[in-house]
């Protein structure tokens, strides 16, 4: 009976395949010279309304020259494709192209027995639906339908006759087909109703749509553009499968009816995929996160060898750096030149400058959001790497096939040959790191997965003395993922966040010492997700982190040390926040996300505060007495709201305009005398004595794209005013400091800027180009904070370096050999110089200019990377690939930092420099 009706539905889909092929479209004119598959695909469906299926990759050497005047869409396709191995098929409403072998849409004469005189063929249309074979064989188990090929017809719901009005929930997961990874950031438009969704870290997305046929575009960073058709009955889940993007040596036009940059209600925010990360050129030729940051618009470093960063005029510390929703606070290694995140576990990273989610705080300037690929979850594959300083090595897989997954990835260096070919001032320094990656993740049910990631990293270094410092990272969280319907989801992760630092001396026995710091923090944390309607996503949740701080504690190296303890007492702290926020799609063209975060911090004892007269600066000549407080009595609470607002208008399908405004509150500070992050700085907690930082920022910006979305271009313009930020007195000492207080000054500022970006996502040349001008100054001239910096006027930050310019370019020569060219350029950073010298108690002094009055020279610095990759067999075990390239190519100068000695009552000025020469580098990659 089963062959009956199989025979049967065979005979249905032909008869309506070979109907339709008969019938001829209305007449239409076309002019093409030279073109793509895609623009000839654009130009027909919108002259047409057929929709094609076809795969970019067979047709991305194919270029089509015809002219026709009120013809057929057959005629068109005939001499398109004449003399060539390309072909077509025609249904109700689509057109399917193919490469080699043609698809048949008549029956075979006899294919029902000997074919009767006067009889004709037989045709149909076709329907391919995922629930046909519900008619012919019986379902042992529903399962959530895997959308993975686009010719097919999905229906979403329990089927019915007809289909009544009104709206569903679609919901469901994007993955990557080869590796069923999760894919963050894909967007999900639908054509005809302009709505649109993106997937979150996890792949998963909630759309509402009106009940019917709908066609679902799918784009993500890194995969081959894909439709998937629909039919939606009722609420229903589907999971989507994408492939990865295969480069062609061809220009393949790419079209979306519009992209992300576009479409997203957000600005000042930039997305990257690791796969570009590796393209851009870097010291020692191993990938590094942090440095391809600082080629986006508005980010900038204060000097080479540093990878502590500054966003649009905030200082290095007002930087939230996650990796997995655990923070970071040096995300740096060996002396600043590799970041904290290993290449090849990192799946993509968000930097939020302006319009920074709800869900974050505690934080001024900007949100580095870095997320770990979840695993192979169907084999086992892995990479390792080798350079000239360090190796790397990663392997992945299923732990229960499709269901739980596991990541580990590891990275050491072997540094102390290349330090023992310094000059003999260095020749005995010496340098090390690792750190370790451990991610697993599991899916219980269709609700609930659960997360857990872990990090691990340690340094040691010295420079030819018996000082040796250290830092140190752990960090261990885990998530859980529960869907409690198609509209409504949770997040509930809890987590431990350890960064230890320190010094020690060891040599002299009497001397020697160990100065150590940490900061410990403890944070619980629900994210709640309610897609209430096409129009509005709720996004609402509550958070707290308990601050546990060492902020110094000397004691001797060995017993027969001579140094006298000192303990600087920990600091305690809890910081809570409620947030709730809205996306509100008005109109098509118009949306709107506004929301409010409340934050509320307690200062929490037990600890002894130094009370100082009112309205005079806190300096040990004013202190009047002390006030002791028992454990976790509450010493001080500062709280307030903070405003996250922001609107998006389309002025076309390719163009829109963005504008937003957001208020931000932090309660941990980063003191320091120095530009960037050092193991000598101390980070401090906002207390009786020291203000929480305050600060909110307007910004305006256009986006458009350009040649069918292949080249995205953007302008922000932004204004932001700064309270509470700390700077120091000059002579401050803040090390082992009992009395912080008295060396730290509470500053106002404001800082202003305009972004340009032009990015080429697409073909054989691709990257992007950024330029910022900006500026950022500070002051002080309240009297009761005491000392008044340049007479209480404005004065540059550390940080304030106006023009910046970065280009980063890709060539791809062929499958296996592309060039990278990486150009930058900045502003020298401010510096205070001596500029005069007197007399005065019988002794010389000198006299330095007012605070960052002068500035160190420019800075300019080129690098080129070469990436041969083996052969591409696809059933070869192991791939392997070469990273060849010279860093700093023009052997630049640049200043690192300056500095003065006198000697024999002159005074001299030394300009430092990391890498005064070309560096060559050379790595062997290999994946299995």
């Amino acid at each position: 009976m089963k062959k009956i009706y199989f025979l049967s539905f065979c005979f249905l889909l032909m008869f309506k395949l070979g109907y339709t092929q008969q019938s001829t479209s209305a007449p239409i004119s076309v002019n093409f010279q030279q073109v793509g598959i895609g623009e000839f695909v654009i130009e027909l469906e919108a002259k047409t309304g057929y929709h094609f299926y076809y795969d970019p990759i067979q047709f991305d050497s194919l270029k089509i020259t015809v002219q026709v005047n009120n013809r057929p869409i057959e005629t068109v396709l005939d001499l398109a494709f004449k003399n060539t191995r390309f072909h077509y098929a025609i249904t109700a409403q689509q057109i399917f192209l193919t490469r080699g072998r043609e698809i048949q849409t008549k029956l075979t004469a006899g294919f029902f027995g000997q074919k009767q005189e006067g009889s004709q063929p037989v045709n149909a249309n076709a329907v391919v639906s995922t629930s046909s074979t519900a008619d012919f064989t019986e379902e042992k188990e529903k399962k959530v339908p895997e959308a993975t090929t686009e010719n097919k017809l999905y229906e979403i719901g329990t089927k019915t006759n007809t289909i009544s009005a009104g709206n569903a929930t679609l919901s469901g997961y994007v993955r990557d087909g080869k590796s069923g990874e999760s894919v963050t950031g894909a967007s999900i438009y639908v054509t005809n109703t302009k709505t649109g969704v993106a997937t979150d870290q996890f792949g998963y997305f909630t759309i509402v749509l009106p009940k019917g046929r709908q066609i679902l575009s799918v784009r993500g960073i890194g995969m081959r553009d894909t439709r998937r058709q629909i039919v939606l009955y009722a609420d229903g889940k589907l999971i989507i499968e994408m492939q990865e993007q295969v480069t062609s040596l061809k220009e393949v036009k790419i079209s979306a009816e519009k992209v992300a940059n576009v479409r997203n209600v957000q600005l000042g925010v930039n997305r990257l995929d690791i796969k570009s990360i590796k393209q851009v050129p870097t010291v020692f030729g191993e990938a590094d996160i942090l440095r391809v940051v600082l080629t986006l618009p508005g980010v900038q470093s204060v000097g080479e060898a540093t990878t502590g960063f500054n966003v649009r005029g905030g200082s290095a510390d007002q930087n939230l750096i996650l990796l997995n929703d655990a923070t970071i606070y040096n995300p740096s290694h060996f002396f600043g030149f590799f970041s904290s995140f290993n290449p090849d576990i990192v799946k993509d990273i968000e930097l939020y400058k302006s319009s920074i989610p709800e869900k974050f705080g505690g934080r001024l300037s900007s949100v580095l959001d870095v997320t770990d690929r979840e695993g192979n979850k169907k084999k086992f594959t892995g990479s390792a790497g080798v350079g000239l300083i360090t190796s790397r090595f990663n392997i992945e897989g299923p732990i229960i096939k499709d269901k739980t997954s596991f990541i580990f990835g590891a990275r050491t260096t072997y540094s102390d040959w290349l330090l023992s070919l310094l000059p003999d001032a260095y020749k005995h320094s010496s340098a090390s790191f690792y750190d370790i990656n451990l991610d697993i993740s599991h899916q219980i049910d269709e609700k609930n997965n659960l997360y857990l990631t872990t990090y691990m990293s340690k340094d040691k270094f010295k420079l030819n003395s018996d000082t040796a410092y250290n830092y140190s990272n752990r960090n261990i969280n885990i998530k859980w993922k529960h869907n409690y319907n198609d509209k409504m989801f949770s997040l509930i992760t809890a987590g431990m966040d350890h960064y230890r630092y320190g010094i020690a001396s060891f040599d002299n026995a009497v001397n020697a010492y160990k100065l150590n710091f940490d900061i410990n923090q403890t944070n619980l944390k629900a994210d709640f997700t309610y897609y209430l309607n096409r129009k509005n996503t709720i996004d609402f949740g509550v958070s707290s982190i308990y601050y546990k701080l060492h902020p110094g504690n000397l004691q001797p190296n060995n017993v027969q040390s001579l140094v006298v303890p000192d303990v600087v007492p920990a600091q305690q702290a809890l910081e809570s926040a409620a947030y709730l926020g809205d996306k509100y799609d008005i109109t098509d063209d118009l949306s709107l996300s506004a929301g409010i975060r409340y934050s509320l911090y307690n200062y929490l004892g037990p600890q002894t505060v130094y009370n100082y007269g009112p309205n005079l600066p806190k300096t040990s000549s004013n202190l009047i007495d002390s006030t002791t407080y028992t454990k976790n009595k509450v010493i001080k609470t500062y709280s307030g709201p903070e405003f996250r607002v922001s609107a998006r208008y389309n002025l076309g399908d390719n163009t829109s305009v963005k504008a937003g405004y957001n208020t931000l509150r932090q309660y941990i500070h980063l003191l320091s005398n120095t530009t960037a992050i050092a193991p000598t700085d101390v980070w401090q907690l906002s207390d009786p004595n020291i203000k929480p930082q305050y600060g909110d920022q307007v910004s305006l910006g256009l986006y458009r794209n350009y040649k069918s979305n292949t080249i995205e271009t953007s302008v922000e313009v932004y204004y932001k005013r700064l309270r509470d930020y700390l700077d120091y007195r000059s002579g401050a000492d803040l090390v082992l400091n009992h009395h912080i207080e008295n060396d730290v000054l509470g500053t106002q500022g404001k800082a202003y800027g305009i972004e340009f970006l032009v990015k080429k996502t697409t073909g054989k040349a691709n990257g992007w180009i950024s330029y910022t001008y900006s500026r950022t100054f500070l002051r002080q001239n309240d009297i009761n904070e005491g000392e008044l910096i340049n007479g209480g006027g404005y004065y540059p930050a550390n940080f304030d370096k106006p023009h910046d310019f970065n280009f980063i370019g890709n060539y791809r020569f062929s499958h296996r050999f592309n060039v990278s060219l990486n150009v930058t350029y900045s502003t020298g950073r401010p510096i205070t110089l001596p500029i005069a010298k007197y007399e005065y108690a019988g002794s010389e002094r000198v006299y330095y200019s007012d605070r960052n009055l002068y500035r160190i020279p420019d800075y300019f610095r080129s690098d080129l990377s070469m990436n041969i990759e083996g052969n591409h067999k696809v059933h070869q075990k192991t791939h392997n690939s070469f990273t060849i390239g010279v860093y700093n190519l023009t052997g630049r100068q640049n200043a690192y930092s300056t500095y003065f000695t006198a000697q024999g009552g002159v005074i001299s000025g030394y300009k430092l420099s990391i890498f005064a020469k070309p560096i060559p580098f050379i790595n062997y990659n290999i994946r299995f």
